[in-house]
């Protein structure tokens, strides 16, 4: 069983190195961070903050349009593609089980995220660092950036093949996809926002928001990284990080329950598709 997970994962992952998803998201990454990093230096310089600092609390709220975009858009084909070119229906003529599939697909697509985060990041924080010193508490607020990046990358990937089992089209999973990924990233939080503004200060704002804050993996993701700052210079649902009533770690556990559904769902789904 560990022979056909590694190679089918292998071959997953020579393809997305093929396709240039590993290069072109690392590429974009490191320039998305590296452009709020040295944009932002003079805020640093006024603030009397750490610029490493400073920069990965404002990539914990940015990097969240980006990174999950970047999961979906190499994992929405993962079976609906291969539907189409009628390539899938070779694979499942191999001894490999369906839910071994799903597994090794993902474990490859998440590495592939998992390695842009991570050397574009790292890139970008190097600079920085170059550019303006590394503080142990900035160096560590990056480490935890990536970390929770690598997480929050994982869980979209997740979502990208399970919408791709299910739909079995490859135009229907990108439409999924892009839907999905307006509903959690974008019309999430201004629902949530509007709810507040609405209530004051009752029962939802105090008891139900929180919950429905953390119940969202972009959110969580959020939340985790700005809990470290004492005061970051954010707003929104964002700046409500340190009112939580509950630790930084529930957040990484929001992500894990997550992936674990998720990687359940998506492995159930793929038992349905017909090649």
């Amino acid at each position: 069983m560990i022979r056909r997970l590694l190679t089918i994962a292998t071959q997953e992952f020579r393809l997305a190195r093929r396709n240039l998803w590993v290069v072109l998201a690392t590429v974009a990454l490191a320039l998305f961070a590296a452009a709020l990093g040295f944009l932002g230096a003079g805020q640093g310089a006024a603030l009397q903050a750490d610029v490493l600092s400073l920069t990965a609390a404002s990539l914990s709220t940015l990097s969240v349009y980006l990174i999950p975009l970047i999961a979906l858009l190499m994992s929405y084909d993962a079976f609906s593609g291969e539907v189409e070119r009628g390539t899938l229906a070779l694979t499942l003529a191999t001894p490999a089980r369906r839910w071994e599939l799903f597994a090794a697909k993902f474990a490859a697509q998440a590495l592939a995220v998992g390695l842009a985060v991570t050397f574009g990041f790292t890139i970008a924080g190097a600079a920085i660092g170059a550019a303006y010193g590394a503080s142990a508490p900035g160096l560590f607020a990056w480490v935890r950036l990536v970390g929770s990046g690598f997480a929050l990358g994982a869980v979209f990937v997740a979502v990208g093949m399970t919408l791709s089992a299910l739909s079995g089209r490859t135009a229907t999973a990108a439409a999924y996809a892009i839907g999905f990924w307006l509903l959690l990233v974008v019309l999430y939080d201004l629902a949530l926002l509007g709810g507040v503004i609405a209530a004051g200060d009752g029962l939802f704002t105090t008891r139900i928001f929180p919950w429905l804050v953390l119940a969202n993996p972009a959110d969580a993701f959020r939340l985790y990284n700005l809990a470290a700052f004492g005061s970051a210079p954010v707003s929104g649902v964002d700046g409500l990080a340190h009112t939580m009533p509950f630790p930084p770690e529930a957040a990484l556990a929001a992500l894990g329950l997550w992936l674990a559904a998720l990687l359940a769902l998506g492995a159930q789904l793929t038992r349905r598709i017909k090649p």
